[in-house]
């Protein structure tokens, strides 16, 4: 399969569950190729966004693993066109 670029955003509604979506994006860092998380604790919300380079089945997995934690919303933007290697 071909492998494409992304970019994943990532809201956490409720912070306590900062360290399981963590977990699982660690579990993904090779084919993570920047990541930035602002916090905003006044509000106990955190953005993560990953800019991510991987096949379809791949990205999948992962942003369906997030979207399945509690107080997680998960939305993805892949390129139409393959990624070049």
């Amino acid at each position: 399969m071909e492998k494409r670029l992304g970019i994943i955003a990532i809201v956490v509604y409720d912070r306590s569950h900062v360290p399981e979506v963590n977990r699982l994006i660690s579990s993904f860092a090779d084919i993570i190729i920047a990541r930035q998380g602002v916090p905003v604790p006044q509000r106990s919300i955190s953005f993560i966004s990953l800019v991510v380079e991987a096949e379809m089945n791949t990205l999948n997995t992962l942003t369906g693993k997030l979207g399945r934690v509690e107080g997680v919303e998960v939305k993805s933007i892949v390129t139409k066109e393959k990624a070049e290697n």
